[in-house]
């Protein structure tokens, strides 16, 4: 159809792409920022409460006033102090403020030398309405002045800053990959108009990505961090799927097929293959809808958006683009001898001798993966910005300067323990106890302020945000060492909190009486604590189902069920060694100077589990066309040896060169000045190059020649089931001569 419309075909494709490009150039204005959270948990229900029943909640933004002269605590500081915490207030957006001087001298909020003290802030409404305002006077409140500077910080400011610099990442990305890609795709073909074609492809697939992420955001948010991902892997994959479309065009002209032929012939076999590739990695993204957090899943519509796009683009815009082109995008050595090539060559040497060199590769492989032994989830803060970024620097004074961080605090909710003056001597009782767990600098009480297992000052006019009739809460401020280790100081200040024979009761429950009853912890440490809870308990659920959807589309192509086990396993090692980079540069901070970022000592898990189901999906795309075309060789002739040989010499020179435009896209933000994004690029790479040679140049010819004639075995009801429903590039074989009747008893056995 395309070949035979093919003027039509092209026309509708460009005024789609002309309507895409309408929509996609509003998308960005439409994408939303988001926090690290999880929908449901106990901390978001305890942030719920404290605003319905205190009005008040967790501030996310400060401004840090630095005395230029004395300290904070001077009288003309003090009264600047003030103003600015007033000004702060009459802000829009801005629904709660304190400060230092307004807390009464609150240890918490004062630099150890005295120099330094803080205002803080709680945003209405959404993050991302929250992040516009504050973007609105956050220059207005940097400051030098004539008694005090001024500087903005505070968690929204760092991701709102974090949100800016990704787009900028962005803009640049994009002015370097086309370019880029085009010479890269030159090189590959030595046609300039096949480059511009296959470019075209993915230009396509990023543009309607967009616009389609642009109609998701009218029925649920979609996170700034999505085009990001829209970019790298529509170009990409837009690339890939086009370069064995085209590359087995080119094949089908050497065979002296007609123009429209070719194409027929391109489409019923590869084009069946780029479908199905495309179902792995879209089952593999489609994962992260399992996640109940809207910055994972937006990765997830991005994901299939790009994927859906590009097979679109390679299975009917392509198509009668090369229609158009004809023989202008055919090879210029048409008459190049097939089989007899470096890959042809290097799987015949792994086969020969595959102890000798599978060995030392496995060992290799296992030797870069072995630093994913340690890794360590943490969770994130200022350090994934550049470090010379304003809230960056403030946040890193705070840590250097100050105690604690009152931004930091948690939030004890005490379900039916009154905070009333007829209350005190509870109140005071769990204020005191909370005091004396480990890493806790500061407890905030209706009684006062307490530090140590004493209290440290009386209660002042702040201490009424405290006040209920039927509650109470306490704020509890970690020191900067308890936050490295969150999850033993909630533990510690849950038992605390609950009395000291445990009265109060678990979440969910409540107590009988006025000094007994339910303990919920909210604050910004114990969210960041759910959202990394959530996230690990789901791992098991995702990977198996990508792992399970995968090994059936697997046996679908090659009708073995040896086949998809090696290449979970090869896929596994190949995640491992990704993990391994991850952990020895981002975690270790190996290559932290040249990367030009501070190593945490720890890795937020959201986006190592995103490349994880966007790499393991790419593998498998490869996985499948390699397969495809052994399996082809191997349905012609049933000698294994040489189906791996032809596959991988068919394959391997595509694979490669799909591999080295997808890692160029990718690299493109190894530089970028996020962390989130440099991860994502260098891991990217990373696995992409390690799968394409490592694993496809040496483990899987060494793998099938050791399996031999096992390779393609399955148990007689999965042949019926491979006979009905199962797929190839190559038409069903002509009737053979029977196999060795040992051979064929033996299957069956089997």
């Amino acid at each position: 159809m395309a070949a035979a419309r093919s003027r039509l075909v092209v026309w509708l494709s460009v005024a789609l792409a002309v309507v895409g490009l309408a929509l996609a150039a509003g998308a960005m204005d439409r994408l939303l920022l988001s926090r690290f959270e999880s929908p449901g948990s106990e901390s978001l229900r305890t942030r719920a409460v404290l605003q319905e029943e205190f009005g008040t909640g967790t501030p996310s933004v400060l401004l840090m006033v630095t005395a230029r002269q004395g300290t904070v605590d001077d009288p003309a500081v003090a009264a600047e102090g003030r103003r600015l915490e007033r000004e702060l207030a009459g802000q829009d957006g801005v629904a709660e403020v304190a400060s230092y001087w307004s807390r009464g001298g609150s240890p918490a909020m004062r630099a150890t030398d005295g120099t330094q003290a803080l205002v803080v802030a709680r945003m209405a409404g959404t993050v991302t309405e929250a992040r516009t305002r504050l973007a609105e006077f956050s220059p207005d409140f940097t400051r030098d002045g004539e008694l005090v500077t001024v500087r903005v910080g505070g968690g929204d400011e760092v991701f709102r800053q974090a949100a800016e610099q990704s787009r900028q990442d962005f803009l640049r990305a994009e002015a370097i990959v086309f370019p880029l890609v085009l010479l890269l795709l030159f090189a590959i073909y030595r046609r300039f108009s096949a480059a511009v074609l296959t470019l075209g492809m993915g230009l396509f697939s990023v543009i309607t990505t967009l616009a389609l992420l642009r109609g998701v955001t009218y029925l649920t948010d979609v996170s700034t961090f999505a085009a990001n991902l829209a970019l790298v892997m529509g170009v990409g994959l837009g690339v890939d799927y086009s370069l064995f479309v085209i590359n087995r065009f080119r094949e089908e002209l050497s065979a002296g097929r007609s123009v429209a032929g070719a194409v027929e012939e391109a489409v019923a076999g590869a084009g069946r293959t780029v479908a199905f590739s495309g179902l792995t990695v879209v089952v593999s993204l489609a994962c992260l809808l399992l996640f109940p957090f809207p910055f994972l899943r937006s990765f997830a519509y991005a994901g299939v958006g790009t994927v859906l796009t590009s097979v679109f683009a390679a299975l009917v815009i392509l198509p009668a683009a090369l229609a158009r082109l004809g023989h202008r995008v055919a090879r210029k050595d048409a008459g190049a001898r097939e089989g007899r090539g470096w890959w042809h060559a290097t799987a015949l040497r792994m086969m020969r001798r595959p102890l000798v060199y599978g060995i030392p590769a496995l060992v290799l492989l296992l030797g870069l993966a072995s630093p994913s032994l340690g890794l360590t989830f943490g969770v994130p803060d200022e350090r994934v910005l550049p470090a010379d970024t304003s809230s960056r620097v403030v946040q890193q004074e705070i840590r250097d300067n100050f105690a604690a961080e009152e931004t930091d605090a948690l939030q004890v909710l005490r379900r039916d323990q009154a905070g009333t003056a007829e209350n005190r001597a509870a109140v005071e009782a769990t204020a005191l106890r909370l005091s004396r767990v480990p890493d806790v600098h500061q407890v905030d009480a209706l009684t006062g302020s307490y530090a140590e297992g004493r209290r440290i000052s009386g209660p002042g006019d702040s201490a009424k945000r405290f006040a209920s009739e039927r509650h109470t809460w306490y704020s509890v401020v970690p020191t900067h060492q308890g936050l490295g280790a969150i999850d033993r100081v909630l533990s510690d200040v849950r038992t605390a909190a609950a009395g000291p024979d445990g009265s109060a009761a678990s979440v969910g429950s409540a107590g009988s009486d006025g000094s007994a009853g339910e303990v919920a912890i909210g604050g910004y440490p114990a969210e960041l604590s759910d959202f990394r809870g959530e996230l690990v308990d789901r791992l098991p659920l995702v990977f198996g189902l990508i792992l399970v959807v995968t090994f059936v589309i697997l046996f679908l192509m090659t009708g073995s069920v040896l086949l998809p086990a090696k290449a979970m396993v090869l896929n596994t090692l190949s995640m491992a060694v990704m993990f391994g980079a991850l952990v020895w540069v981002f975690q270790d901070g190996n290559l932290s100077g040249a990367l030009g970022f501070t190593p945490s000592g720890s890795i937020e898990p959201s986006i190592p589990i995103l490349m994880f189901c966007t790499a393991f999906g790419l593998s498998m795309d490869y996985e499948v066309f390699m397969l495809s075309r052994i399996k082809e060789e191997y349905d012609r002739t049933g000698d294994n040896t040489r189906a791996v040989a032809v596959g991988l010499e068919r394959s391997g020179p595509l694979i490669t060169a799909a591999a080295v435009v997808l890692a160029a896209s990718f690299a493109t933000y190894a530089s970028s000045g996020i962390v989130f994004l440099k991860m994502l690029g260098l891991g990217m790479v990373v696995v992409v190059l390690v799968d394409a040679t490592l694993i496809r140049a040496v483990l899987v010819p060494v793998f099938m020649r050791l399996a031999g004639r096992a390779n393609w075995w399955a148990p007689g009801p999965l042949r019926a089931l491979h006979a009905r429903f199962g797929i190839t590039e190559s038409a069903p074989p002509a009737p053979a001569a029977a196999p060795p009747a040992g051979v064929a008893a033996g299957a069956g056995r089997g």
